[in-house]
């Protein structure tokens, strides 16, 4: 008769075991990014034959890197998360758990788009005139998407509460920032943000398919975000989790409706945003008792900041727009540091219970 190994014994197997999966998953990594390198150097010969190229602007090598990198994003995002997925997983993918996979693979194309355009037109307003010559217009278009691939991959396979925040922050700055840089009215600001969407161009697009994006991820981060939040109150969990979840679908009606086409229905969803936002805060202290004072004072503070900046509006000290960027900016980052502080919360008690 044999007797079962001691628990330490179990342990030092499953760390080992940890350890085996993520060693071999790093080198999965590499060998992907390796992949998109030789790939994204040998479309790039077929596409420049040899040329030299702009570092930015059409047909340059910024362009055709961001391209490259965005396509690469997407691809690898979605086989990074066949990969890291859990063997023992019983049930198959649901609708929302492929839009939630579509969602994230769109953020992180879009980041990579936006950010190597970001990056090629820095650089040339740093070499003005200047231009790649043929060997290395292949080697920076492979190194853009092979490193696009390795940032991807390693997202995709390590996603986490801290990381889907992030991911969020990114792709709404970037996203916002691109539509203001290319918007093809250069005052648009003396009306609002959501003048942004108004027109029919592609700085209008990038702005509402942004925001539709952007709230489909919020939505996927009240879901995650608040469970196993540990809470006295029996519907504590899923009035945090409604809120949040109004105020994803929100964000993403203001970007399905502009407010040059649909003015009431725009206000309405972006009015709602807030008064979702605003209903939080205040309620969180009798729904999740467990919160920081700190924190709680934190979204006080920013309640009085947006309710301060709506008068400076009212009296005509503060444009519109000025007024939607500091309130977007101030909810968005209370709803970043709120999944950080859920995600503490739940690492205390599985610490203590472990104990």
């Amino acid at each position: 008769m044999s007797s079962s190994p001691p628990p330490q014994d179990l342990l030092t197997a499953a760390r080992s075991h940890g350890e085996r999966r993520e060693r071999a998953r790093e080198a999965i990594g590499l060998q992907i990014s390796i992949f998109a390198f030789v790939l994204a150097a040998l479309i790039a010969l077929l596409v420049f034959r040899l040329h030299p190229a702009p570092i930015s602007g059409p047909d340059s090598l910024g362009q055709f890197a961001a391209l490259a990198s965005a396509a690469t994003a997407i691809i690898v995002f979605v086989l990074g998360r066949i990969i890291a997925a859990d063997p023992a997983r019983g049930r198959r993918l649901g609708v929302v758990d492929i839009i939630d996979i579509a969602a994230f693979a769109f953020a992180h194309a879009m980041i990579a788009l936006l950010g190597w355009t970001l990056a090629a037109t820095i650089m040339e307003a740093g070499l003005i005139g200047a231009v790649v010559y043929p060997v290395p217009v292949l080697m920076l278009s492979g190194a853009a998407a092979g490193l696009t691939a390795y940032v991807t991959y390693y997202s995709a396979t390590h996603l986490d509460l801290q990381l889907l925040a992030t991911v969020l922050a990114l792709f709404l700055v970037l996203g916002v920032l691109a539509s203001m840089l290319t918007a093809s009215d250069p005052q648009w600001w003396k009306e609002n943000l959501s003048a942004l969407g108004m027109t029919d161009d592609l700085s209008a697009r990038t702005f509402n398919l942004t925001l539709i994006v952007a709230g489909i991820l919020v939505t996927t981060l009240a879901r995650y975000a608040t469970k196993g939040i540990p809470t006295t109150q029996p519907r504590g969990v899923a009035s945090v989790r409604t809120c949040l979840i109004i105020v994803g679908i929100f964000l993403a009606l203001v970007g399905v409706f502009p407010v040059d086409q649909y003015f009431a229905l725009h206000t309405g969803v972006a009015s709602g945003m807030v008064v979702a936002y605003g209903v939080l805060v205040v309620a969180l202290r009798r729904w999740v008792p467990g919160v920081s004072r700190t924190f709680l004072l934190l979204g006080y503070v920013f309640i009085l900041l947006i309710l301060l900046l709506a008068v400076f509006f009212a009296v005509g000290y503060y444009t519109l727009t000025a007024v939607e960027l500091v309130a977007g900016t101030v909810v968005f980052t209370w709803i970043i540091l709120f999944i950080r502080t859920a995600d503490a919360l739940k690492q205390d008690v599985g610490a203590r219970t472990s104990e």
